[in-house]
């Protein structure tokens, strides 16, 4: 199955979801308000910018999912402006929907979104490299670091693909680019933030992101143990638009972010039974476990090479 064709398996026809469109509606106009509001109120401001750019990224995830429209184009048209700037939308759609393979979950290779290293090249590297991997590895460290790394190996990859001329890949940086170009004129135009100022807002909301994606997903043997379940309803499982039930999404990626938590409650026992018991109350719990405490390995314990 193509990447596109299992972006909409399944999908019934369906009305615009209308929840959805006025909350990526919300999203933009609390940006545009962080901006006016930066002259008065410069600190308040950045933060605001933070969590808009935070909520975006959320947002955007949401969007190449299929909401809320059952259009492509439409959904992609929505995520026009790359509030967070670090990743072209076709690039996220396309490496993310390849990440819903379940079967290749957690492969240091196949799974496009895993943390996990390959024991043997792991042994190769340096002491530095293992040593800020390891802090990576953290909570506090995915935090501070993870979205530099992050950023860094995938526009490592992405240059390779453009050197080989991988059809699409300069597509998608061309419209990526417009789309910086145009979020900067505004943050300009505006008068607001200096544009370090907003590259480090933008730093900062997909830094929260790592808060979700830290411990996403973990090394098991049964593809449906992989995947976590937070039982989080505070403002963080909002912030992350209810992904923070993971393994429900992972089961049912077509419903929408408000649906999953009736979902689950409806479907507990059988989510947890699924996933291996691999639960936790809240995002309070993560912090006290993991802050300063890697939750497993940099390499992976069970991968071996075909």
């Amino acid at each position: 199955m193509t990447v596109q064709a299992h972006a909409h398996a399944g999908h019934p026809a369906r009305a615009t979801e209308w929840a959805t469109l006025a909350l990526i509606g919300g999203c933009y106009a609390l940006w545009a308000g962080a901006l006016w509001l930066w002259p008065v109120a410069p600190l308040v401001a950045w933060a605001v910018l933070a969590l808009a750019c935070a909520l975006h990224a959320s947002l955007t995830h949401e969007v190449l999912h299929g909401h809320p429209f059952a259009d492509r184009r439409r959904n992609e048209a929505l995520m026009a402006l790359p509030l967070s700037l670090a990743v072209p939308y076709r690039r996220f759609r396309d490496l993310h929907l390849a990440h819903h393979r379940d079967s290749r979950l957690t492969d240091p290779y196949d799974d496009p979104e895993s943390n996990y290293h390959d024991p043997d090249v792991w042994a190769r590297r340096p002491a530095w490299a293992r040593m800020l991997w390891r802090i990576n590895n953290t909570l506090a460290g995915r935090i501070a670091i993870g979205t530099l790394l992050g950023q860094a190996i995938f526009l490592r990859d992405e240059i390779r693909l453009l050197r080989a001329r991988v059809p699409g890949i300069a597509r998608a940086w061309g419209l990526h680019g417009a789309g910086v170009a145009a979020v900067a004129a505004l943050v300009v135009r505006s008068d607001g933030p200096p544009l370090w100022a907003y590259v480090l807002a933008a730093y900062c909301g997909l830094s929260l992101i790592k808060i979700r994606t830290f411990l996403e997903h973990r090394a098991h043997a049964d593809k449906a143990g992989r995947t976590v379940i937070i039982e989080d309803r505070g403002p963080l499982a909002l912030l992350f638009l209810n992904n923070n039930l993971h393994a429900v999404h992972h089961s049912h990626p077509n419903v929408p972010w408000y649906a999953l938590p009736a979902l689950y409650r409806a479907n507990r026992d059988r989510f947890v039974k699924a996933n291996h018991g691999y639960v936790y109350r809240s995002y309070a719990q993560i912090f006290r476990r993991h802050l300063w405490r890697a939750k497993d390995p940099v390499p992976h314990p069970l991968w071996r090479r075909d």
